[in-house]
């Protein structure tokens, strides 16, 4: 028998349940976040897998890596993501607040890339060093003008205005350099592979990272604010527009996006190593990372196809040596990993850290 206080407990109970599901019936799309380094791959696939018909084709948004962490670690139900693309590895710190959300997840790594410094065809040719990149983009640098210590050298304010400034055998030019903001994995990954590893041919910054690990961490990768790096937003392919119209202007993004543009921009060389596919897959190319996403256990089943969209991602056809992501620019793993992520992905393989 229903009585009054029975019907307000069922009504308050589906009020809940609807919450919980943010409109279930209603979302028959998977949605994908994240990464505009992993977009392209992401958005690929997600046109294959609509093409089979059997599914929708998911919606996919490049919102940055820690962007769409952030979305994605936000809750469980269908007003959050079920996937995200990262071009670094979840931070513990994004990963706790997924677990404290109760957000299990598998991680897939689908290939790599790397980062490239680009400018415009008409432009002048770069060829740097890591050094160079890290006295080009840094806040504050060792003291110029004094001699370092073994273990300290003074550092100041980033003075140099001009590519020539770091070194005579520069281009003559002002340093102008159109980067991805602080949401973005390509920037972090760039702070640590280009910067905080240039900064590390400097003997005294060696030092101090045995000493001081954090403060190391603050002057090798703090990215100068005078105007000399400018957060260009997540939109790639703007950026390229923006390099070719500029040929002063030194743009920081992923290998895929030269591969896509080279008739309009070409890639620097650093430490004379050419970035190219070769180069990266084997590990000649010094600037480079493995690209990820991660699968919200609790949408699979309640969100139509999310464990066909990974099997298509991971499929041989797709990330694969001769896949069709291939032509958008990854650079894929080895056949044993890609067994591995595949069967990770078809497993659902918890994330632990």
């Amino acid at each position: 028998m229903l009585t009054k206080w029975n019907l307000s407990l069922l009504t308050c109970l589906t009020l809940v349940s609807l919450s919980l599901v943010g409109g279930a019936q209603a979302r028959d799309q998977i949605q994908v976040v994240g990464s505009s380094t992993v977009f392209p791959f992401a958005t690929s696939v997600a046109e294959q897998f609509g093409r089979m018909g059997k599914f929708k084709t998911p919606v996919v948004e490049a919102t940055g890596s820690g962007g769409g962490l952030k979305l994605f670690c936000s809750g469980i139900g269908l007003q959050h993501p079920d996937v995200t693309n990262a071009s670094r590895r979840i931070k513990k710190k994004e990963f706790d607040k997924c677990q404290a959300n109760g957000i299990e997840m598998t991680e897939i790594v689908v290939g790599f890339d790397g980062i490239v410094l680009a400018n415009a065809r008409s432009g002048v040719p770069l060829k740097l060093t890591r050094q160079q990149i890290y006295l080009a983009t840094a806040k504050v640098v060792p003291d110029p003008s004094r001699k370092c210590q073994a273990t300290w050298c003074e550092p100041i304010a980033n003075p140099y205005q001009k590519w020539s400034d770091i070194d005579a055998s520069l281009p003559d030019m002002k340093i102008e350099i159109l980067g991805p903001p602080p949401t973005s994995g390509t920037r972090d990954a760039f702070q640590e592979l280009a910067m905080s590893k240039g900064a590390n041919s400097f003997a005294h910054m060696k030092a101090l990272k045995k000493s001081d690990k954090a403060m190391w961490k603050k002057l090798t990768r703090t990215i100068r604010e005078d105007g000399a790096w400018i957060d260009a937003g997540e939109n790639d392919n703007l950026m390229v527009s923006k390099l070719a119209a500029n040929p002063r202007a030194v743009g920081v993004f992923g290998f895929s996006f030269l591969d896509q543009n080279g008739e309009k921009i070409r890639g620097a060389i650093v430490e004379d190593v050419m970035p190219s596919f070769e180069n990266i897959a084997d590990g000649h190319y010094g600037i480079s990372r493995s690209l990820y996403f991660y699968v919200k256990h609790a949408h699979v089943g309640t969100v139509p196809g999310i464990l066909e969209f990974v099997k298509e991602f991971t499929s041989e056809n797709a990330f694969g040596e001769e896949g069709y992501l291939l032509d958008k620019g990854l650079i894929p793993l080895p056949r044993k990993e890609r067994v591995k992520y595949r069967n990770d992905g078809q497993n659902l393989t918890k994330l632990s850290m």
